[in-house]
């Protein structure tokens, strides 16, 4: 029986899941100067260098990964940065719309999208580290 094609061999699997480290752990760093500095989490998440790094090399790697158990993390990455952006778009818009009278009510939805945003780095690294896919 030959192997699949499709998976790397062990020495490249744990490149790929090192490389996967680091972007969890630019993701994770863009949350924690949210918290410490004096910017929000979401915004730092979003607009952070660390986080836009992090999405780029996703994008960048995402071909070494296609067929592993390693692109579902990938995706999961992915899908964190933009569904993050497009909700703060559109609060951002909503602000706006109402002339600032909204900003006292999207508060709430920031709030929650911070909470949305710690949730989906650990449970993508707890479940990197413990070698499982990711099921979106």
């Amino acid at each position: 029986m030959q192997p699949s094609q499709n998976l790397p061999r062990p020495a490249a699997a744990q490149s790929l899941i090192d490389r996967t480290q680091i972007i969890y752990a630019l993701h994770a760093l863009s949350l924690a100067i949210g918290v410490i500095g004096t910017v929000t989490v979401v915004g730092a998440f979003l607009l952070g260098w660390p986080s836009i790094i992090a999405v780029i090399l996703n994008y960048v790697w995402r071909s070494e990964v296609t067929g592993t158990w390693l692109e579902s993390h990938f995706r999961w990455q992915i899908r964190t940065f933009w569904f993050g952006l497009l909700w703060v778009s559109l609060c951002v818009l909503f602000v706006m719309g109402t002339l600032g009278i909204g900003l006292l009510v999207a508060w709430l939805p920031i709030g929650i999208l911070t909470i949305w945003f710690i949730y989906r780095i650990v449970r993508g690294w707890l479940a990197l580290r413990d070698r499982k896919a990711m099921y979106v």
